[in-house]
């Protein structure tokens, strides 16, 4: 695409195929007003068990149809993407399970939602701070420290098994272990951890997402604007994404995510365009 517009994209968006507010084309429209050469539509991947907040996998077969149809509508206006958010969920549920590397997407998020409590079912831990705290209550013997390193160790296996191309909202439960315990993540050991996290990462070459989902209504990023010189320092690349679940928000907290890597020492950001992974300017 001539004249491609730098840093005018975004490859984690919900539509209604999953939890998202709309249907995925008014998504796509919207990135078009707003400038955007490239967009990716990454839903909620199928889990082995029913949920209202991921796609269905008998929808699966629709959903990459819509996909195809809107990259042929809108071809000529902007490059679209067929992505998923794929849950670790265990050894047997995760992105590099068959089932999710036979689909044809373009790219895959791998991210941890839901962690197994004391008598083994699975909570999911990426809700508001006050419904946090009750489940913390509730499932894990309201001890943050143990459910904070059972979260990074999860993490820790969810890199280790790969099969995607970017960590999603890469220490997203930060924002409710500070909600709980304001302090925790100033703490050596969680510090310890976060950088272990984050070797990890480097070591494996994948790329990690700045979710910029919670910044009009909380101010921050995921991962927290503290680690991004960690990130810099490690040579991760980076993906600024919005998270977007309303076609309004595909913009959400970009030009500010950019702003902050920028201070950090960041140059580029990776961007997908012409079917490929590529290191993109800062603009």
């Amino acid at each position: 695409m001539e004249n491609r517009p730098a840093n005018r994209t975004n490859y984690h968006s919900h539509c209604s195929f999953c939890d998202g507010k709309a249907p995925m084309e008014e998504f796509i429209k919207e990135a078009i007003r707003q400038g955007f050469s490239a967009y990716g539509i990454s839903s909620h991947a199928p889990l082995p068990f029913g949920t209202a907040w991921t796609l269905d996998r008998n929808r699966v077969e629709e959903y990459l149809a819509e996909i195809s149809r809107l990259k042929k509508l809108y071809s000529d206006r902007i490059e679209i993407y067929a992505g998923m958010e794929i849950d670790y969920l265990d050894e047997t549920s995760h992105p590099a399970s068959p089932y999710f590397q036979n689909l044809p997407l373009d790219y895959r998020i791998g991210s941890v939602h839901l962690m197994r409590d004391d008598n083994g079912a699975f909570v999911d831990i990426d809700t508001r701070p006050e419904v946090f705290a009750e489940r913390l209550r509730e499932h894990f013997g309201n001890d943050l420290g143990r459910l904070v390193q059972n979260y990074f160790a999860k993490l820790m296996h969810m890199v280790d098994t790969g099969g995607f191309d970017m960590v999603g909202h890469a220490d997203k439960l930060y924002i409710n272990a500070e909600h709980c315990q304001p302090g925790i993540t100033a703490r050596t050991w969680y510090k310890e951890i976060i950088r272990a996290y984050f070797e990890r990462i480097a070591r494996k070459g994948l790329m990690v997402e700045i979710n910029t989902k919670k910044f009009e209504s909380a101010g921050c990023f995921s991962p927290s604007i503290e680690h991004f010189a960690l990130l810099k320092e490690l040579e991760i690349p980076v993906v600024v994404d919005s998270d977007a679940h309303i076609p309004l928000a595909v913009d959400s907290g970009r030009k500010e995510a950019l702003c902050a890597l920028k201070n950090a020492g960041f140059t580029h950001v990776m961007e997908l365009h012409d079917g490929a992974w590529q290191e993109t300017a800062i603009g």
